[in-house]
């Protein structure tokens, strides 16, 4: 057996090969982040290697640095194996009481793992290709947060220049509204607007759903409006909906291509009651091949909702807090699935009584409820079947 270990850098990668036997094949070399580089170094693995040894080639999972050459192994049809940073780290510290870390122990640390730990999984191309998911719900999950900051500024904005007219409709945050808004950004030029022109803005933005009623009513509200006059925040209310405009068309885009993808992966995830396409694609994005998972709690630990624990001498304690380490964007996807879930499955909807009637906070109930969700999903991604089929 092979053992390659790849430090990932910005610019270049350190690389040592080592044998099963622990023989030093090639110490620690760098080759340039190209395609001369990445030859080189099939090259070199190729001169070490005879046709019936296993290959193992390992690198740390750092982002868009390690996209390239991932693709590159996984081309060539080398096993490889992406390890958590916070893995080695613990590794290389456990082989040495002396604080050192530079790119070429790295190398030979992620080589040394390979060929000590068996529990590892190789990368595979269902992994590889899932990137694209993964990048499409992670860009539009910012894109949402990004446009929900800016709705709040919205909201402070109306308050400052003209307050009363949250009470005049359902939500600020509509067509409608925000083309009132983008036209006329203030009380004062509500008030002073005609008549006829308000109504035409108000019932072509609604699409007839406010009539001219709905005008006076606004228009006479802006007249005795206690709304400040400030032309630097009206400026900032229309630059500000100008944004949330060019958001939802972005955000749209990508949920098309979402959409996209999704058809194609014919995922029963979205059979859950619940789980839209949006949710269950980030839920599939961040676990990647579920193959690589032996059992639903790993994903529950990868994700960092497993319970922590603490135990000393004869101090064990009693109030285990959720570990949040691993995917940020998993745990988000699975806390709020879960919620969702609750609230259309009679099942999921029990068993949250059940655990509020045992006294547990909604938080905490949520969190064993999103366990039973995550093996749900797990055997329904494992056989193929829809929810129902998969719960009989």
């Amino acid at each position: 057996m092979i053992c390659v270990g790849i430090d990932v850098a910005k610019d270049k990668h350190d690389c040592f090969i080592l044998s099963s036997e622990g023989e030093v094949l090639a110490d620690v070399f760098t080759i340039p982040n190209n395609a001369e580089g990445f030859g080189n170094l099939l090259h070199t693995i190729r001169s070490y290697s005879r046709p019936a040894d296993k290959i193992m080639v390992g690198l740390e999972a750092t982002g868009h640095y390690s996209y390239n050459i991932l693709g590159f192994l996984l081309d060539c049809g080398l096993p490889t194996y992406v390890i958590n940073p916070l893995h080695t780290n613990l590794y290389r510290k456990s082989l040495t009481l002396r604080k050192t870390k530079t790119d070429r122990i790295d190398a030979r640390t992620i080589a040394t793992m390979l060929m000590s730990d068996v529990d590892l999984k190789s990368y595979t191309d269902t992994s590889y290709h899932n990137e694209e998911l993964k990048s499409l719900t992670r860009y539009r999950f910012d894109k949402v947060r990004e446009r929900a900051k800016l709705k709040q500024s919205v909201s402070r904005l109306v308050t400052i220049l003209f307050p009363e007219l949250e009470k005049l409709v359902p939500t600020l945050h509509m067509a409608s509204v925000y083309t009132l808004l983008s036209e006329f950004p203030d009380a004062h030029q509500i008030a002073a607007a005609h008549l006829t022109h308000l109504k035409t803005v108000l019932s072509d933005a609604s699409k007839g759903r406010y009539d001219r009623d709905k005008a006076i009513e606004i228009r006479d509200a802006a007249r005795s409006s206690i709304g400040s006059k400030m032309p630097a925040k009206s400026l900032e209310l229309k630059h500000t909906i100008q944004l949330i405009q060019v958001l939802d068309a972005e955000i749209e885009e990508i949920e098309t291509q979402i959409n996209s993808i999704m058809d194609e992966v014919h995922s029963p995830i979205t059979t859950i009651p619940g789980i839209g396409t949006r949710m269950g694609a980030m839920i599939l994005a961040e676990v990647g091949d579920f193959s690589n998972f032996d059992s639903a709690d790993k994903i529950l630990a990868y994700a960092g909702m497993s319970p922590s624990t603490y135990q000393s001498g004869q101090l064990t304690s009693n109030y285990a807090h959720m570990e949040k380490r691993g995917s940020r964007y998993l745990r988000y996807a699975i806390f709020n699935a879960t919620k969702y879930v609750c609230m259309w499955d009679p099942t999921f909807a029990a068993y949250l009584a059940k655990k509020r009637a045992e006294g547990k906070h909604y938080s905490v109930a949520i969190s064993h409820a999103a366990k039973k969700l995550v093996r749900l999903i797990y055997a329904m991604e494992k056989s193929g079947k829809p929810y129902r089929q998969a719960a009989t």
